[in-house]
């Protein structure tokens, strides 16, 4: 029975995503800016891991909305043209990632305008000495189980400055409605569970996500984090069409490793024309090379459902290998040791 592994309860942080959702859409709507901003020329997001995954889900999710260049920074500089036109947004689900504290320190620097969105810690402090606007979310949760409060209320910051006209308000519910069906098929410990059943498939494997880099790329890069951090598992991904560019010729030599590699599909039916036939002729070479291969794909009408209802699916497969491998899915114990070593070395 997973209730024995999963000893922090990831399995409620999944469960209610759908309704984090909508609770993260209220909190959205109550934003309030106070700072004075000016005329801003570009965007750009501060972030690591699950605080930073949220940006990437609004380059995808609004995509036709977005008129101002967009930049996601991972790391402890910003890029060198960040100016008093730039928007910075800072998102830290703890408040004390360091990368992020960095970034502040740079756009500070750089006279950029600045925001926030934490639970609390040094990010709150900072942005609240210096008199910036700060949006605090709920605390308690896995960074990377607090998705929908790290994109939603981004959304709803440039929303509200008038960088982005959304029609979140709108499909929104549409997928809550959608996951909330889903939920109750993919939390069964059920061979009726198509999810489950794939757990059984490749949790002894090495996952090899591809997915069209403009619809599913990022669920991709989101899937692999969640089964290298919930299952402790080594999983890698890659997008088309550049993967079609290099990857796909290291399929040739160690034949004697491909049974240890799984290679799963995201697609969409949003996919680029081109890419669907890329992905078929390259199902069709990998296939030729004795490589695994199974292929996701979520139906729906609108691409955010679908999209959403991927990262869904995605987050059950991760719990589910890890309750395959008896593994408590929500301890990070060498991202806490990194941390700590870290701080010895300041």
């Amino acid at each position: 029975m997973y209730s024995k592994i999963d000893k922090n309860n990831m399995f409620d942080a999944i469960w209610d995503f759908p309704d984090n959702l909508l609770e993260a859409l209220a909190l959205g709507n109550s934003i309030v800016l106070s700072h004075d901003y000016h005329t801003i020329n570009n965007i750009v997001i501060s972030g690591m891991g699950g605080s930073a995954i949220g940006a990437d889900i609004i380059s995808i999710l609004e995509r036709n909305n977005l008129h101002y260049p967009y930049s996601i920074c991972r790391g402890y500089t910003l890029p060198n043209w960040v100016n008093e036109n730039s928007l910075v947004i800072c998102s830290s689900y703890s408040g004390n990632t360091e990368e992020t504290l960095s970034s502040l320190d740079d756009a500070i620097e750089k006279n950029a305008q600045v925001c926030g969105i934490t639970t609390g810690g040094i990010l709150r402090d900072k942005l609240n000495k210096m008199g910036k606007d700060v949006i605090i979310i709920p605390s308690g949760l896995q960074p990377r189980a607090a998705l929908a409060f790290s994109f939603i209320p981004m959304i709803k910051i440039l929303e509200n400055l008038g960088l982005l006209e959304t029609n979140i308000d709108t499909w929104l519910y549409i997928a809550i409605n959608s996951l909330k069906k889903n939920r109750e098929k993919y939390c069964t410990e059920s061979t009726t569970n198509p999810i489950y059943t794939l757990s059984k498939k490749i949790y002894k494997k090495i996952p090899i996500i591809y997915a069209d880099s403009s619809t599913l790329g990022i669920a991709a890069l989101r899937l692999k984090g969640q089964i290298c951090e919930n299952s402790k598992m080594l999983c890698y991904h890659n997008e088309l069409p550049e993967m079609n560019h290099n990857e796909i010729v290291g399929w040739k030599n160690n034949q004697d490793l491909l049974k240890n590699l799984y290679i799963l599909w995201l697609i969409d039916s949003d996919d680029n024309h081109r890419v669907k036939q890329r992905y078929e002729i390259t199902h069709k070479i990998l296939d030729e090379v004795g490589a695994n291969q199974h292929t996701i794909k979520i139906e729906g009408k609108i691409f955010e459902d679908r999209f959403l209802n991927m990262i869904h699916y995605g987050d059950w497969l991760s719990f589910w290998c890890a309750i395959a491998h008896k593994t408590n899915p929500s301890p990070v114990d060498n991202i806490l040791r990194l941390k700590n070593e870290l701080i010895k070395r300041k």
